[in-house]
């Protein structure tokens, strides 16, 4: 810093402010800036509710999530000027702090972001989590201007430095305050995620533009005009540091380190597995009971369990298959390795692994062929050969990421080639678990995000051929960690970034597919619903008589299109379609023998009929003059035939019908345009299928069972008109157009299912309670007979 640069003295007497008096003009104009800004972009967001509403709400699953959104614009219209004015109140009030020097980090988030994460409700775990997403991203994006803004603010500070997060004008600041601007409104969840994800959108993707004003105004006044932007580099974290863990001889839990080792890669998430690091690992009261929701009870419960099982029979074992690592260590040890040796034996673990991963990428890990290895590391750099064991500690951490790994290779929801790729992360993940016991406990934690973005792109996307690239992206992440690890945390951060914008194009893609197929499928059940109201039609004027081949076969394939697409252009209250169901009933009639009073009738009515008919196949197209002229004919030698006794002539006239453009619309579908026979019976069972179908949201998950193999498909639209519901595949792929009756049937049967919400949970949680539940089992502790997995 030159000397121009040097912070002024500090001047006594002003001990209770934190900015100089000679700064005062300089920092309104810049609360100033900052405050029209965001009022301006904060009324962008607002105009912008009413428009993103109303476009959910066409898009809507049913009409009462439509009617959500409908009353959600009324309420966010009332709302408005609250809203407003308390964010503006709490920006204003941060700055306010911020010259005083009282501003301080939010505790409460922090809370947010550690262990009693799961012990808050879901909807503010959801809101924190778009906080944390939208903070995430501004720092990655703007991370050299807010490094010059906080270093200039510091120097108005007295020269003290900002500590974390206490920039009023930081993304973590201007995000909180909204979502405090929020939280005292009862608006449902799915409308605050529309809300922040505007918020998002109009005003953090604007903040880097904020700051470099900010810093120019800044530079203007010769507050650090010749300031440097440089990126602080990581130490090293693959040696282990000074301060390791207590040996777990000491401890005997999974209690972790006061101090993270790879809290010093510098991130917030790394800062924030660090604290979360420093709460005291417990079991619960009642190992018997189900799952803890709290992380840091449900990682002391394992620990207790793990305890339990190696006590019972130490070569039992785990769940998942393996058996404790504690197994393969000589019974005769005394001492225990070091954290340091542990971490150098899976350093040089990662290392093969590294050097032949190509080849390795083909097969899956297993669990117990990793523990075997790490065991042969161990013996190798022990200095005391045959005489050293895992602490209990090491056991117990290394005992679980295993059973996760072994859960994630028996997962049914991920395809095989995902979950074989997944599976090679098991020793840097190790390592992880190792160093930062928050992997277990933390669910922001980097490492245990990655995971689960990546299992989770794998149930949604990863079905059978991947023409879309998810499984090279996902080898392409584990490809980098195995050789980038080194116990810096952000290297999972930098991956998760990446790796979300691949699969936020994916979807966007998977989307649009299952849009148009939506859209197409509409547009097919609109000619559907026509359809069997026309063979309705038909139907009813055929019954009970018995017709010549030409008259029947012209009324049910070729005026039955005809009366769709009069019912298609006009709608069924018309004229139109009225006297095309005249015309029906008139042919039909005509078809068999009448008495003198109907003949005379017929000869009446012959020329107006002839007309019609003539109009409606021209309305059809793909009709000839000729064409039409003869099939007019072949209809009018039919009626005499049959109306002067001579049936044996009528059944002789045949004439070639064109092929129906209807049905060439219809494609596939056509065969779902038959009437629904609803003289069957139904079992009690079916018509309570039928009833759980009708209240299916869009987005429900099915699997069916097709020649032995089990599809998953996705419930994507069903018509309210023809009770037809369409399903399509993980890339949006329409697949299957199944009646509701159908596809109640086929539940009823067991070939259909409906796929449990569990499905959907993060992997990592997914795992750790089912590990949990077996265990329980597996030392006797099961409360309920058929506790699963």
């Amino acid at each position: 810093m030159s000397s121009q640069d040097a912070p002024p003295p500090h001047s006594p007497g002003i001990a209770s402010r934190a900015i100089q008096p000679r700064f005062g003009e300089l920092v309104q104009d810049c609360r100033k800036l900052v405050m029209n800004n965001l009022a301006e972009h904060l009324s962008g967001l607002f105009t912008q509710v009413d428009d993103t509403l109303f476009d959910c709400a066409e898009k809507a699953e049913n009409n009462k999530v439509q009617s959500l959104f409908f009353d959600a614009m009324r309420d966010v219209r009332k709302l408005r000027p609250q809203i407003e004015r308390s964010y503006h109140q709490r920006v204003a009030q941060n700055f306010a702090d911020f010259l005083d020097g009282k501003l301080k980090p939010k505790t409460t988030q922090d809370a947010l972001d550690t262990d009693s994460l799961t012990l808050v409700q879901n909807e503010e775990y959801e809101e924190s989590l778009q906080v944390t997403n939208m903070v995430s991203k501004v720092k990655a994006r703007s991370a050299r201007t807010l490094f010059a803004l906080e270093q200039r603010l510091a120097l108005l500070n007295n020269g003290q430095k900002l500590g974390e997060d206490s920039n009023p004008f930081g993304p973590q600041a201007l995000a909180e305050a909204f979502h405090d601007a929020l939280t005292p409104h009862p608006l449902p969840l799915r409308i605050k995620v529309i809300l922040y994800t505007l918020f998002d959108r109009h005003i953090m993707q604007g903040l880097d533009t904020l700051y470099e004003m900010l810093n120019q105004r800044l530079i203007n006044a010769g507050i650090l005009p010749n300031l440097k932007f440089t990126a602080q580099r990581t130490p090293s974290s693959a040696a282990p540091p000074a301060k390791a863990a207590a040996p777990a001889s000491e401890t005997g839990t999974l209690a972790a380190p006061a101090t993270s080792p790879a809290a010093g890669s510098g991130g917030a998430s790394v800062q924030d597995s660090a604290r979360a690091a420093e709460r005291p690992i417990h079991p619960p009261t009642d190992l018997s009971a189900p799952p803890p929701q709290d992380p840091s009870e449900l990682l002391g419960g394992l620990a207790a369990l793990l305890g339990e099982r190696r006590q019972q029979d130490l070569d039992a074992p785990l769940p998942g298959g393996t058996r404790s690592i504690a197994s393969f260590a000589p019974r005769t040890a005394t001492s225990t390795y070091s954290a340091g040796e542990l971490l150098q034996a899976l350093t040089r673990l990662q290392q093969q692994s590294a050097s032949t991963l190509a080849q390795r990428l083909q097969g899956p890990q297993p669990v117990e062929e990793l523990k075997v290895s790490l065991q042969q590391q161990l013996e190798s750099l022990s200095s005391l050969p045959g005489q050293q064991k895992l602490a209990d500690q090491e056991t117990d951490v290394i005992d679980l990421v295993g059973m996760l790994f072994d859960f994630i290779l028996d997962d049914d929801n991920l395809p095989h080639a995902c979950k074989t790729a997944l599976s090679h992360l098991h020793t840097p993940y190790l390592k992880v678990a190792v160093q930062d016991k928050a992997l277990f406990t933390q669910h922001h934690h980097p490492a245990r995000r990655l995971l689960n973005a990546m299992a989770q792109a794998g149930v949604l996307y990863g079905g059978e051929g991947d023409e879309r690239g998810l499984l090279a992206k996902i080898h392409w992440a584990v490809e980098r960690v195995i050789h980038d690890f080194n116990g810096d945390l952000q290297l999972f951060d930098s991956l998760l970034e990446e790796f979300n914008e691949f699969v936020a194009t994916l979807r966007h893609k998977v989307e649009l597919r299952e849009r148009r197929a939506v859209e197409a499928a509409k547009g097919r059940d609109r000619l559907l619903g026509a359809r069997q109201q026309a063979v309705a039609v038909i139907q009813k004027v055929l019954s009970e008589r018995q017709l010549p081949g030409v008259i029947h076969n012209f009324l049910e394939l070729t005026w039955a299109d005809v009366l769709v697409f009069i019912l298609l252009r006009h709608g069924e209250r018309s004229a139109e379609w009225h006297r095309a169901g005249e015309v029906a009933e008139q042919l039909a009639w005509s078809g068999a023998p009448l008495d003198a009073e109907g003949r005379t009738r017929l000869q009446g009515l012959r020329v107006a009929l002839l007309d019609e008919l003539r109009k409606g196949l021209e309305l059809l197209g793909g009709y000839h003059e000729d064409g039409i002229r003869r099939l007019l004919q072949d209809i009018v030698a039919c009626q005499h035939a049959v109306q002067a006794q001579q049936p044996q002539l009528a059944a002789q006239i045949k004439t070639q019908l064109p092929e129906s453009p209807l049905g060439a619309m219809l494609g596939e579908d056509a065969a779902l345009a038959e009437p629904i026979k609803r003289d069957t019976p139904l079992s009690a069972r079916t018509q309570a299928l039928i009833k759980e179908l009708q209240q299916l949201e869009f987005g429900t998950w099915f699997e069916f069972v097709q020649n032995k193999e089990t599809v998953t498909l996705k419930l994507s639209w069903f018509s309210p008109t023809t009770h037809n519901y369409m399903f399509v595949d993980h890339s949006g792929q329409r697949v299957a157009v199944k009646p509701i009756r159908q596809l109640a049937g086929e539940m009823e049967k067991g070939l259909a299912r409906i796929v449990a919400p569990e499905r959907s949970a993060p992997l990592v949680d997914r795992a750790l309670s089912a590990i949990y539940r077996v265990l329980q089992r597996f030392t006797g502790r099961a409360q309920e007979v058929g506790q699963g997995a």
